[in-house]
């Protein structure tokens, strides 16, 4: 009768290691802004949310809004609209109100729909849509450069 050998303690140990530094499903992390998580963002008051704003964005607000751009914020603002805004201000600040949200901010020639996740508080509509696009260049002609003068005609 054949022994059944078993492995050595060496070789469990290092299975064991194996196993633990194996790839787990990474837990979904909790977005943080400042220190705050979204439902304490949400139930904060006007005033505390504009204090952990940045400065430009913060200045936006103090300043006051000019008339589109306070229809835009009511726009947003308000809970039970659902849809798509359609906008021409790209200069409006995201606040947490605003997440979960979709706006189509115009870039100059459409409208490009953005939905707003909590990562963009703090930063403008704008920054999200880009209105400049790379150029696309082809290949030099002939007559380019010097060199391409004395290429034969095929």
């Amino acid at each position: 009768m054949a022994k059944k050998i078993m492995g050595s303690a060496k070789a469990s140990r290092r299975k064991s290691r194996k196993k633990a530094s194996a790839i787990q499903a990474r837990r979904k992390k909790e977005f943080m802004f400042r220190g705050y998580n979204m439902e304490q963002l949400r139930a904060m008051p006007f005033d505390e949310v504009l204090e952990l704003l940045p400065s430009r964005s913060r200045r936006t607000y103090l300043r006051g809004l000019n008339y589109e751009q306070q229809l835009v914020y009511d726009k947003l603002n308000a809970d039970e609209f659902e849809g798509v805004i359609r906008t021409h201000r790209r200069d409006l600040p995201i606040l947490p109100k605003f997440v979960g949200k979709t706006v189509a901010i115009y870039n100059g020639k459409e409208f490009v729909e953005v939905e707003i996740k909590p990562e963009m508080i703090g930063c403008f509509l704008g920054e999200f849509v880009m209105n400049r696009k790379e150029p696309a260049h082809s290949g030099p002609g002939v007559g380019a450069t010097r060199s391409s003068k004395f290429m034969p005609l095929k």
